[in-house]
């Protein structure tokens, strides 16, 4: 057999048993993760649903407790991801941007952009309380 023919074989064989040891690790893993954190879901499900009713209650409408349940889950997760956003785009503007200035310009594009989002995403549920409670009347 010539070498190309031989590499392919071996290359097939490497796959094979890659795909097995996978599928071997996931079967192991999801057994352990279902008996491990099916309490701990309930849970969090549970506690997710119960702060959900409060908010409907506080705002005494289901469609606005929903709304500003999303509002403060946004609110929540829009700090670490514009974190995220602020460092990548420093690394653009200081960093990669010292030796590529179109890079640089990206980056101070790209972190008022990070800051104007973050804020907005600080502010909206306070607006939307603020217009909810004293503009309906």
């Amino acid at each position: 057999m010539n070498k190309i023919a031989k590499i392919l074989i071996l290359l097939i064989i490497i796959l094979f048993i890659l795909c097995l040891c996978t599928s071997y690790v996931h079967a192991a893993t999801t057994q352990v993760i279902d008996k491990n954190t099916e309490s701990k879901l309930v849970e969090i499900k549970e506690n997710a649903a119960k702060s959900l009713e409060d908010y409907q209650q506080k705002y005494g409408s289901e469609a606005y407790g929903f709304t500003a349940y999303i509002l403060n889950l946004v609110r929540i997760y829009s700090i670490p991801f514009g974190f995220i956003g602020i460092t990548i785009s420093a690394i653009y503007q200081y960093i990669i941007g010292i030796r590529h200035l179109e890079n640089n310009e990206r980056g101070l594009v790209m972190m008022v952009s990070c800051i104007t989002i973050l804020v907005i995403c600080q502010i909206l549920p306070l607006a939307f309380a603020i217009v909810v409670k004293f503009g309906r009347g």
